[in-house]
């Protein structure tokens, strides 16, 4: 990848391509990522719909054990979104152009430590898979937060109801059958088939990467994680060094169509 190509990838300026192609990579990551944690820890860590079921059977029952452990992965999901909403702000507030390669990098970091956490062989389990869930899920929370606010809600990659929703719904419109219109007829049903096709390269992305993090960790266990993060840091590194050394003057911040740049 060019130094251009990655530098517009995370740019403080979004396009449309930029956000599609930065929403596939984080797909493919967040599939390696949840099938890592599984396949480790025995704990989907961006099943939050799941999460919440599970704390509710926990209420229901009397399984202390459930509930808790589902409100803390509900918190740190939930911590991890709100630290990158508070580096995005705060990036915003600074008009740099790193203010989205911020959160990547804590991501990059975060998993790099999960990678030497596993790979030193520690063995307290009470400790060690309690930390690290959390440590996931804050990931994914964070990774989400990311892409939903620099691509005003339109991707998001770290779990698949919303978009297999959305692919169902943009079929349904591509399967109906329009017909003859007359003056005083509805408008026509259209798919928007370059949402749909979006929606399925995000799917088979993070499928993919699914199956990637799985065979991953069965072969180089933890040290599976450490290209992700590596990953990660790559995409960060450009933004933040031109912020660092000033190659790129900061622009005043101008608002959106829709409201302020700040706001969101």
């Amino acid at each position: 990848m060019s130094i251009s190509y990655l530098r517009g990838l995370v740019a403080r300026d979004r396009s449309q391509r930029a956000n599609r192609h930065l929403g596939g990579i984080l797909a493919f990551v967040a599939g390696a990522v949840n099938a890592c944690g599984f396949v480790a820890l025995e704990q989907f860590t961006s099943h939050i719909s799941g999460v919440v079921s599970g704390i509710a059977t926990g209420a229901a029952y009397g399984d202390i054990y459930l509930l808790l452990s589902g409100v803390i992965i509900l918190l740190a999901f939930t911590f991890g979104a709100s630290s990158a909403a508070l580096l995005i702000s705060w990036g915003r507030r600074k008009r740099l152009h790193s203010q989205y390669a911020l959160p990547l990098l804590l991501e990059a970091i975060m998993l790099a430590a999960f990678c030497l956490l596993g790979c030193s062989g520690v063995k307290l389990y009470l400790v060690f898979v309690p930390l690290t869930i959390i440590g996931l899920c804050c990931v994914m929370g964070m990774q989400n937060a990311l892409i939903t606010k620099l691509s005003n809600a339109e991707i998001r990659t770290t779990h698949l109801t919303g978009m297999v929703t959305d692919i169902g719904i943009e079929l349904g419109k591509l399967l109906y059958w329009n017909r003859c219109r007359r003056p005083d007829s509805p408008p026509p049903v259209i798919a928007s088939r370059s949402k749909l096709c979006m929606l399925a390269a995000l799917v088979l992305l993070f499928f993919a990467g699914g199956v990637s993090g799985a065979l991953g960790f069965q072969y180089a266990s933890y040290a599976a994680v450490l290209p992700l993060s590596a990953l990660l840091a790559l995409l960060a590194v450009v933004p933040i060094s031109d912020d660092i050394t000033g190659k790129i003057h900061r622009a005043p911040a101008t608002p959106r169509a829709g409201g302020s740049q700040l706001a969101r």
